[in-house]
Formats: C-alpha cells, structure tokens, sequence
C-alpha cells in the first residue's frame, strides 16, 4: 500500500483520490481551529506557498478529538482558516484520525511512522504531561496525540516523516523542501 490507495473526502461531500497527487511531495495534517498551536496555520500557509509550484500539496484534515477544539462546521472551519491565516489549501471534511471511526488514510500513517517523542523542550514537556494524565500508555502506541500533527510523503508515495505538533516548523519546511 501507498498513500495514493487512499482518500479523503472534501467538505462538499466529494471523495478526492489521493492518486490524484501522484508524483507530488504531500504534507498531511491534523488541524484544529482552537488549539493552541493553531498558529502553525502561518507557517503551512508560508510553506504552502513557498513550494506548491514546485509540487507541494497539503492535505488538511480538521478533526475534533482533541480536546473540542475544532467544533465548528466544515464551512466555518474554512472560513476561518482563510480569513485568519489565508490558507489557499483545501481544508477536507472533519474527520477522526484515531478510533474506531478514524479515517483509513491516517491509520495507514500510523502504521508507516508511529510515534517517536515529542522531542524536547516547554512545549514538549507539557504535551507530556497531559498526555500522562489522558493515556499512561500514549508512548507506545502510534495514535495521533495531537492537533497538528504532519506526516510528509515523497513523490513516490513513501511516508517520509512524522512531525508532533511540539516539532519546529522550520524542521517540517526542510523536510518537504529535500523531497522537491
């Protein structure tokens, strides 16, 4: 299996074809509207930019599992993200990416980078603690554990990398800008 055997499916109800993206570098998110790291909006949007001519696409999946931070409907979810932080990706459907209801595409992410750390650092060391406090067991398992959380495939279809939410974006851009 690859990526492109996958789909998502567009606020309108539409099934996009992740096959349609052949041959481009995807950057694939978990996104909330009210989390504290929402900001990383920017930095996609900049990222975006920066190389969706060079063949970079972003895959935004808002999802609500987190905490209720995205509780908005799809369409003010958009609305939000373009008035904000000028998104120009296309933000898909709400959807779950763990659980029993969770969409194929991210349980087949989890299954090519599971977790690995949220690194080190304030931030890291919070979302360490919280977790604690929700699953003593979150280190061993490859769920999503947060908002914001990016998986970057290669042109190929190849998972690449798995960023946390606690990763520096700087890091993120790198990775996709080596795969271009």
């Amino acid at each position: 299996m690859r990526v492109y055997d996958y789909k998502v499916t567009a606020p309108n109800g539409e099934e996009i074809s992740l096959k349609d993206y052949e041959g481009k570098v995807l950057l694939i998110v978990n996104t909330a509207t009210g989390c504290g790291f929402t900001p990383q909006y920017k930095d996609l949007e900049e990222i975006y930019e920066a190389f969706h001519e060079k063949g970079l696409e972003i895959i935004d999946v808002p999802c609500n599992q987190f905490a209720g931070q995205t509780p908005g409907t799809d369409e003010e979810i958009h609305e939000f993200c373009t008035l904000k932080y000028n998104t120009q990706f296309p933000q898909m459907k709400k959807s779950d990416v763990n659980g029993e209801n969770q969409l194929p595409l991210f349980a087949y992410l989890k299954s090519e980078k599971g977790f690995e750390g949220f690194g080190h650092g304030p931030k890291a060391l919070a979302m360490s603690a919280m977790l604690k406090t929700i699953d003593k067991n979150y280190k061993s398992n490859p769920d999503i554990k947060w908002n914001f959380t990016k998986f970057v495939c290669d042109r190929q279809g190849n998972v690449a990398a798995r960023f946390e939410p606690t990763a520096d974006m700087k890091d993120v851009r790198a990775c996709v800008e080596s795969l271009l």
